[in-house]
């Protein structure tokens, strides 16, 4: 089996080597091609007013001035001397839960696969409250990436579908097991701007994403983490919304 491996988070990211770790378990057969640096909030964004850079790192590892959707672009049509059987993308450092997904470099790359028809899984650690920049513990998505990817493998999909899995913040022995569950979404305003002033006196914005308590709807990926599981999300690409659809059409008709 051929696998592509990328993520959002950079070609030198921990979570990148966490995700070939468990790649291995399955392939030995493993390209990688990631941005060169952290995408993290990109989404499905895809560079188009500048020229894409592609760097080789050693055998069959790659890193692209670009997107995490470049990177699969740039993977599948210049890096692979054949279409992979298999994408992986993350681990992300950090959740990509609920609506979250749709700011997801990390889901983005899955996407992009998808579209492409190639069977892709994204997977993210949850950040527990203790955790701070790259300390992280990864040990869950180690202990567990395995357990969950076999089943996904053997699982048969729709076309234009991917998977999101994400670990949640414990100790890989205190994870208590593995749900498909669906997407939430939650119910606060998205995070804060933060102003600051710069050493020349011009202000500045940051946006934050500081946790906020909220309560999960039962049965989704919100809820399986906050009850310590690993959440398994499919997700598809056809976003209409077809209930909507013959009260639209009733509209417009002749």
């Amino acid at each position: 089996m051929k696998i592509l491996l990328t993520n959002d988070d950079g070609i030198l990211a921990p979570g990148l080597e966490v995700l070939e770790a468990i790649a291995r378990q399955f392939s030995d057969d493993i390209w990688i091609c990631a941005p060169d640096e952290e995408q993290s909030g990109m989404g499905h964004a895809l560079t188009l007013t500048k020229p894409v850079r592609l760097r080789k790192h050693g055998e069959r590892r790659y890193s692209v001035t670009g997107t995490p959707t470049d990177s699969v672009t740039m993977g599948l049509r210049q890096v692979m001397d054949g279409a992979p059987d298999l994408i992986l993308s993350g681990v992300n450092r950090g959740a990509n839960l609920g609506d979250d997904i749709t700011y997801s470099g990390t889901v983005s790359a899955a996407i992009e696969g998808a579209l492409a028809g190639i069977r892709s899984i994204a997977m993210s650690q949850v950040i527990g409250r203790d955790d701070a920049g790259h300390d992280m513990s990864f040990a869950a998505a180690e202990a567990w990436g395995a357990k969950v990817l076999g089943p996904l493998l053997e699982t048969p999909l729709p076309d234009r579908t991917l998977v999101n899995v994400n670990f949640p913040p414990r100790a890989p022995d205190e994870v208590k097991g593995i749900r498909a569950v669906a997407q939430g979404f939650h119910d606060y305003s998205r995070g804060t701007v933060v102003e600051g002033r710069d050493p020349r006196g011009f202000k500045y914005y940051w946006f934050g994403l500081q946790a906020i308590e909220h309560t999960p709807d039962h049965g989704t990926d919100l809820e399986a983490i906050a009850d310590g599981y690993v959440s398994v999300t499919p997700l598809q690409l056809d976003l209409t919304h077809h209930a909507s659809l013959q009260a639209l059409g009733e509209r417009y008709s002749d």
